[in-house]
């Protein structure tokens, strides 16, 4: 499959971004009270520290929509003039409605379509690509593209390999059409359905309906194979930005920050080996946050850009990877 590279000349422009992360911080000391495991386990393996767990009275929507309003916020935009909402989430507060239409009315955006897009850690960066489209067409002028999760509701906290990894958080962007720049400059999505079981939550939908015998078997929680999971991320991840590299032109010296999806730092180390990366221009937050899934990216994005680290004319190269299976990268110019 050849990555999509724009040639359009109306293009999309992050105009605002957003996060929310909640107020308790779990740290490994915490985890080690609750499953058999140490602080330097975690952090050999993984890289993470802490993260994020939402309280029991917090939704995905109602993170998503604070972090929404900072991006609404931050680009000067009112609710009333955005055209489409689309929320990435595999945690959504309920299958229907969906996550984003809680949202759309938590902000109060009366005009606005909206719609929940599910490729789990991958979501955020399909999100941004369908976005994108419904810019350079010009049906659309301002769209919110948002990643939201509250993994901590569906972990087994009896499982150390996976109850250590993820934590729950928002992230968001206004993306606005315009003639200036080069926006999305080269995409790539892509799949493997043939490896559904290999990070999964088996139960809830009408393939196994949740009964008690399945809560007592934990099949409503998320699975993951994870020496499978590594080995499949580095190789996907690598080769799919590499494409995109290679059908945009752009060397990799060119890109001013990457910004992988944050689930364990030995693959972020290994795709830095792999394309030659300027490893103090990769992003890392996951020791703060862990793996928020599709808000992974969105948050390393607005803490980017509220630090100032961005300027206009960035090249910023993103990749992540998830259940499905499904990864993706992208190119954009700030």
């Amino acid at each position: 499959m050849t990555p999509k590279v724009s040639s359009s000349k109306i293009h999309s422009r992050i105009v605002g971004t957003g996060a929310y992360l909640p107020e308790r911080i779990m740290t490994n000391a915490d985890l080690e009270k609750i499953v058999e495991t140490t602080d330097a386990w975690i952090t050999e393996r993984t890289g993470i520290r802490e993260r994020r767990i939402a309280a029991d009275d917090e939704f995905t929507s109602d993170m998503g929509a604070k972090a929404a309003q900072q991006a609404l916020t931050m680009a000067g935009v009112t609710a009333d003039e955005v055209d489409l909402i689309i929320v990435s989430t595999f945690t959504p507060d309920t299958i229907f409605p969906s996550t984003a239409c809680r949202i759309q009315h938590a902000i109060g955006a009366k005009k606005a379509g909206a719609f929940d897009l599910q490729a789990a850690c991958s979501g955020f960066l399909y999100s941004l690509v369908v976005a994108d489209q419904f810019l350079i067409s010009g049906l659309y002028r301002n769209i919110l593209v948002i990643g939201s999760e509250k993994i901590s509701s569906v972990l087994n906290w009896n499982d150390r390999n996976t109850c250590v990894l993820f934590g729950d958080g928002a992230g968001a962007v206004l993306l606005q059409a315009t003639e200036q720049g080069r926006g999305l400059i080269v995409s790539d999505l892509r799949s493997d359905g043939g490896e559904t079981e290999m990070l999964t939550i088996p139960a809830s939908g009408c393939r196994m309906p949740v009964t008690q015998q399945i809560l007592d078997q934990k099949s409503n929680c998320l699975f993951m194979a994870g020496k499978e999971v590594f080995k499949k991320a580095v190789t996907a991840m690598g080769g799919s930005m590499g494409h995109c590299l290679k059908s945009s032109g752009i060397d990799s010296q060119e890109i001013k920050w990457v910004v992988p999806h944050q689930a364990n730092l030995r693959i972020i180390d290994a795709l830095v080996q792999r394309l030659d990366l300027p490893r103090e221009q990769v992003y890392v937050n996951l020791d703060r946050f862990g793996n928020m899934s599709a808000a992974c990216i969105p948050v390393a994005l607005h803490e980017l850009n509220v630090s100032g680290k961005l300027e206009r004319g960035d090249l910023i190269l993103m990749t992540a990877f998830g259940g499905g299976l499904t990864w993706a990268s992208a190119i954009l110019e700030w």
